[in-house]
């Protein structure tokens, strides 16, 4: 099979973003081309990636399992640019400097600041400024470095690395269930109460494409950690990233839930503006946060 990459990045962007207008967005390319480079992919491969509707763009069978690989090989391909950019300048000793970046509140405070501090140790010239919020900072015009995002992406103008898998589970403790019944469809949710994190929308998959619930309850706060600790005393069903349901699913604690529904992995994110020449802090801190966050056991 001859064409290599042609059509791989516009592909992926496709299936992450779910539409060819928002990845032409993200790829800072016109939709017509990445129209035409998954159509071209598609011939090549001899087979459908998406079911395509006026309104909606869905991954076929052939592309789910096409899109794992793709990933794959993406992040191969990452690791390989990473390592020669670690290469730029005398080595070790040119990571330095103020690395600003920012990253939401609760997955900062909890990963990526002890990594960042790891990294510190390892670079005394280097200097750090970590603004943790919940709000989408703009980049460029704040003067940030590197941002550390989850979930989808929407931004068209950054540079995105994938650094570690996300992905999202209905759950409920056995107090409540035994309380209120098993949700056996995506149907019942509404007849249950559910706690609301930082998302007004829970996202499924319904035979291969997204199906989005708008979640009611009685309560509501924007700390995945406080979202757990409702869920653990049987107040509700929630939604909530592996790493915060793992252990507690795996002690019996929470109850996983419509698993055969639960969306595509989304990602965690490594995002920084356009530049020609990355600096080295900041390929420093990607490649050091992609291999903390892979020995951490939330991600094993």
């Amino acid at each position: 099979m001859t064409g290599g990459w042609d059509g791989i990045d516009e592909f992926v962007a496709v299936a992450e973003t779910g539409g060819f207008t928002r990845a032409a967005e993200r790829l800072r390319l016109s939709s017509s081309h990445v129209s035409r480079s998954v159509a071209r992919l598609e011939d090549r491969l001899q087979a459908r990636l998406f079911y395509r509707t006026t309104r909606k763009v869905s991954l076929t069978e052939s592309g789910r399992a096409f899109l794992t690989r793709c990933q794959r090989l993406a992040e191969e391909r990452d690791e390989a640019f990473l390592a020669v950019g670690d290469l730029q300048g005398d080595g070790p000793g040119e990571v330095k400097g103020l690395l600003r970046m920012t990253c939401a509140t609760a997955y900062g405070e909890r990963f990526v600041v002890p990594l960042v501090n790891e990294l510190l140790e390892r670079h005394p010239q280097l200097s750090v400024e970590i603004e943790l919020t919940n709000r989408t900072l703009d980049l460029v015009q704040e003067g940030y470095d590197l941002a550390i995002r989850l979930g989808r992406l929407n931004e068209s103008s950054l540079v995105a690395t994938r650094i570690a898998p996300r992905a999202m589970h209905l759950c409920a403790a056995p107090a409540y269930l035994e309380r209120h019944g098993i949700p056996d469809s995506l149907g019942a949710l509404a007849g249950h109460q559910c706690l609301i994190g930082t998302s007004d929308g829970w996202l499924f998959d319904e035979d291969g494409r997204d199906w989005l619930f708008r979640p009611r309850g009685r309560w509501r706060c924007n700390s995945g950690v406080a979202v757990l600790d409702a869920a653990l005393r049987g107040f509700g069903l929630c939604q909530l990233p592996d790493y915060y349901v793992k252990e507690p699913v795996a002690e019996g604690r929470l109850v996983p839930l419509l698993e055969r529904h639960r969306p595509p992995n989304t990602a965690v994110w490594a995002v920084y503006p356009q530049k020609r020449h990355v600096p080295p802090k900041v390929h420093a801190a990607i490649r050091h946060l992609k291999q903390g966050l892979a020995r951490r056991p939330e991600y094993r």
